[in-house]
């Protein structure tokens, strides 16, 4: 018997996944939980496992297409069965009645069809069977002009119907039907046309901000700025991955959120470094874990949220949500995009923990081996552009978190301190800049400069237990 393989519901609010890639072909045998395909939904990119042993005799969804999660992928045969044609048959069948049956009484068709195919044909009959109704020269086929003329105009509607849900996902159309509207009438930048989450929203943004028109003459129309450039014949056109195209409507959409505002901080971390060089060696070859800035930088950081609440929350509607628990968000690269593994109850861990979980979540982020519970939840984020350099940026926040920290590059700077008489002198410290980007709808900037100057102070302090 054959089993079923199904799209996975990535997370409590994910609807749908985006198949990337198939690692196995019809015909492969497979093993149970052995790597099958992968996904990517808005929460994570992983790979699907076989969930039984058997030779893979059908797929179902093309590499790119989008489903809703509980929807059929594949199919998984007995070992050894054949490469898909039971299935193909199968598929092909209710296909066959309708070239039979079109030399017989066109008003006996309809009737007859809708029994013997099942749910999935019966939507596909109706395109085959337009032209059929067309020629209008049969006189005896008017008594029974009613019931057909019923059966067309369903049809068609149903044919629409289906058309229109091709082209969007459920989370779309669940919106489309919140904000009443048509998604005939929006224009889809997705695959084929398909309309994704960014354009019903953009759609209803712009909906709500369109001017009324007043009767009057005509006025032309304005050319907006920024045309596009026009494509040369040396350009590569490369279409959008499923990932980026996540993280565009995730940031364009955080943007429209968030009243982002930010403030940066310089630290001088000399104490720090001068505790990590004296204990990185022997904690490396004590814990297997390398001794790094950012186990540091998580304490000081839990502990300000400890003691600010209002950057530790979310904004729900007109509700704001103070989170009791820290779940720490930490954005890592990829070489196909970006990803925010979270380091649950962060403020429970102590260096060697939050460096055990920052390195664990940053290798299985790589290998596509993260689970959905531990990319979401999170209640504050921190990402590090410096580990390239980048002495400091202004990160698009996390919805629907309120803040974000940006961690610049660490390195030696000169800097002006005061001695012991109260003279200046130069002297080289480590050193580096922190900027947070909070969300002015609920963060005043007396209160982020607070937080800020709460982890600015600890870690200057230098007093972390390694222990």
């Amino acid at each position: 018997m054959a089993t079923d393989v199904i799209m996975p519901q990535m997370g409590e609010s994910i609807a749908e996944g985006t198949i990337t890639r198939w690692i196995k072909n019809v015909g492969d045998t497979v093993s149970r939980d052995e790597p099958l395909f992968e996904i990517s939904t808005d929460k994570v990119d992983a790979e699907i496992p076989s969930p039984a042993a058997g030779t893979l005799t059908e797929i179902l969804v093309s590499p790119g297409q989008t489903v809703a999660v509980n929807t059929v992928v594949a199919r998984i045969g007995e070992a050894g069965e054949g490469k898909g044609a039971p299935a193909r048959k199968e598929a092909a069948t209710p296909a066959a009645p309708p070239p039979k049956a079109e030399p017989a009484p066109k008003p006996a068709e309809p009737a007859a069809a809708p029994p013997a195919a099942p749910a999935a044909a019966r939507s596909e009959a109706p395109r085959a069977k337009e032209p059929a109704p067309a020629p209008p020269p049969r006189p005896a086929a008017a008594p029974a002009s009613p019931p057909p003329a019923a059966a067309p105009a369903a049809s068609a509607a149903a044919s629409f119907e289906e058309r229109i849900r091709a082209r969007s996902s459920p989370l779309v159309r669940k919106i489309a039907q919140e904000n009443a509207v048509a998604i005939a009438e929006v224009e889809g930048t997705g695959i084929a046309g398909r309309v994704t989450k960014n354009d019903i929203l953009s759609f209803i943004d712009n909906r709500k901000s369109a001017p009324r028109l007043e009767a009057g003459p005509a006025r032309p129309a304005v050319v907006p700025p920024g045309a596009p450039v026009p494509r040369g014949d040396r350009d590569e056109i490369v279409p959008m991955s499923v990932m980026r195209r996540k993280i565009a409507e995730r940031m364009v959409e955080s943007r429209r959120t968030s009243a982002h505002v930010a403030t940066v901080f310089s630290i001088d971390y000399t104490a720090v470094e001068k505790l990590r060089r004296q204990n990185k060696e022997a904690f490396l070859e004590a814990n297997g874990v390398k001794l790094t800035y950012m186990p540091f930088i998580f304490q000081a950081l839990t502990a300000a949220l400890k003691k600010f609440p209002e950057l530790n929350a979310s904004i729900d509607g007109e509700e704001i949500v103070y989170h009791r628990d820290i779940h720490l968000g930490m954005a890592v690269a990829l070489d196909w995009g970006l990803i925010v593994p979270v380091i649950k109850n962060a403020d429970e861990k102590s260096i060697l923990g939050l460096a055990r979980a920052a390195n664990d979540l940053a290798d299985r982020a790589r290998s596509k081996k993260l689970k959905p519970e531990e990319v979401s939840g999170g209640t504050f984020t921190v990402t590090n552009p410096g580990v390239y350099g980048s002495l400091f940026g202004t990160p698009i926040i996390v919805q629907p978190q309120v803040a974000i920290l940006g961690v610049g590059a660490i390195e030696k700077r000169p800097v002006v301190v005061e001695d012991a008489g109260g003279n200046d002198a130069l002297a080289v410290r480590t050193t580096g800049y922190l900027a947070l980007s909070f969300d002015h709808r609920l963060i005043d900037g007396a209160v982020a400069d607070q937080f800020m100057a709460e982890i600015k102070k600890t870690l200057e302090a230098g007093s972390f237990s390694l222990a």
